[in-house]
């Protein structure tokens, strides 16, 4: 029997040919399982969810295959059937963005051309569009350094990592590290995962508290501010904290992850006040920048500050290589291959411009103000405090914690609305993180009628 010839592949002269009909497969099993699925969420909770994606499944290392029109069709619409959709306007629970329909499809020629980003010979256009992404970035972030720079990362978490580590880098292991209860939860994971010392709880906002606290505790220290909490939104007081953290010759690194964006608002940029007094900055585009998972960018104000993540190795930057002109990509991040995600966010800056994305910033933040506004007007809801980006916390007047936290499985499991969950001021409460900017107050009063129909009487 003859050797079947290999399926075709992604790239090269004939790849968009071959990629054609099964991107029509792709895009139609994803409207079928949306339809499927008929709402936010899959109804019927973990169990039913498993169980339909089980017999969809069926054996998963079959004997023989069934082509790949079949196994796309069967698992792309499983799977989507299946999914919490970031784009439906009732499913408002994390900072999980909705994806741009441009940078998904950036996306696609990413995967396609399939660039490693480890080494010059892999990724020459990719490593290039980096470097020039990167300056840019760190000079919006940093307008007045005279050699701000700028990594990739996958997200908040590995960018706050890099941060920590850069500062033990300097410093040593002694470093100690400073945050507040509402620090991300990736500070703490990285101080273990480093082995510093556990960090300081302070409440950075509190500036006296601050002080009082840096002027009792030896060096060295890391301070870390927080532009935009994953529960409230809230941005800390960033220029004070500078102004303190400078005084007690402390370091500063601002997690902006969620809150970075306003760079680009227009009215609300100046909330980001002190930013470029950092000495690092996290950013995440995959929140308020709504591109596909991963997106992050960590920015330091002084390219020195990236030496500590050089590294040779001789297959990818042997040194009489990189004396000959290749470009060093090592340094870049501590992953070796990693996709170019660059290339999805050069595209969104490319198409929308600054102003467009501060567009829609401004449009998700307006959208938590007015929800914001139905709840303050309610007289069977508690509104926690006025939203500062588009986190809106909010519970039934009267509600126990355990009745609402039984509000937010119950929409669960029925896939009618996605909320979150925030302990705030030692209570539970919903959060509605609004980051949909096709959100109408229609969906807002929706989603409102939703928690009023679910909440016991």
């Amino acid at each position: 029997m003859p050797t079947p010839p290999p399926p075709p592949l992604a790239g090269g002269l004939a790849g968009p040919d071959d990629l054609r009909p099964l991107l029509r497969v792709v895009l139609g099993a994803l409207r079928e399982g949306a339809e499927a699925r008929g709402g936010p969420l899959p109804g019927g909770g973990p169990d039913a969810v498993t169980t339909r994606l089980r017999d969809a499944l069926g054996d998963a290392l079959p004997d023989e295959g069934r082509g790949p029109e079949e196994a796309l069709h069967t698992l792309v619409r499983a799977v989507a059937h299946g999914s919490a959709d970031p784009a439906d306007p009732l499913c408002a629970a994390h900072l999980h963005t909705p994806p741009l329909a441009l940078a998904v499809a950036a996306d696609l020629a990413a995967s396609a051309l399939n660039p490693s980003m480890d080494s010059w010979d892999q990724a020459p256009a990719a490593s290039a569009l980096e470097a020039a992404l990167t300056r840019a970035v760190a000079a919006e972030v940093y307008p007045r350094a005279p050699a701000p720079a700028a990594l990739v990362t996958t997200g908040g978490t590995e960018s706050n990592q890099l941060a920590l580590l850069l500062a033990r880098e300097r410093h040593s292991t002694a470093v100690k590290v400073v945050c507040a209860d509402s620090a991300h939860h990736s500070v703490r994971r990285a101080a273990w995962l480093l082995g510093l010392p556990g960090p300081v709880t302070v409440p950075v906002h509190d500036i006296a508290a601050l002080n009082d606290a840096l002027t009792k505790l030896p060096g060295p220290v890391l301070v870390v501010a927080t532009a935009g909490t994953t529960d409230t939104g809230r941005i800390d007081p960033l220029a004070a904290i500078a102004e303190v953290a400078g005084h007690h010759g402390a370091e500063l690194h601002i997690d902006a992850a969620y809150g970075g964006p306003l760079l680009f608002s227009r009215s609300r940029r100046s909330l980001l006040a002190g930013l470029d007094r950092a000495h690092s900055v996290t950013l995440d585009l995959h929140k308020l920048g709504w591109q596909p998972v991963a997106a992050g960018l960590l920015a330091v104000a002084d390219t020195a500050r990236l030496t500590p993540l050089a590294h040779t190795a001789e297959y990818l930057n042997a040194e009489d290589d990189t004396d000959a002109g290749l470009p060093d990509l090592l340094g870049r991040s501590l992953r070796t291959t990693r996709r170019p995600d660059v290339l999805k966010i050069a595209t969104t800056l490319r198409a929308l411009g600054r102003t467009g994305l501060g567009a829609l910033v401004d449009q998700v933040c307006a959208a938590a103000q007015d929800l914001a506004d139905l709840i303050d007007k309610h007289p069977g809801l508690e509104l926690y405090e006025r939203p500062t980006l588009s986190t809106v916390l909010f519970r039934p007047t009267g509600a126990t914690d355990e009745q609402t936290a039984g509000i937010r499985r119950t929409l669960l499991t029925g896939g009618r609305a996605v909320l979150g969950r925030a302990r705030a001021d030692g209570r539970i409460w919903l959060k509605a993180t609004l980051l949909n900017p096709h959100t109408t107050p229609a969906h807002l009063h929706a989603l409102i009628a939703l928690v009023e129909g679910s909440t016991p009487r």
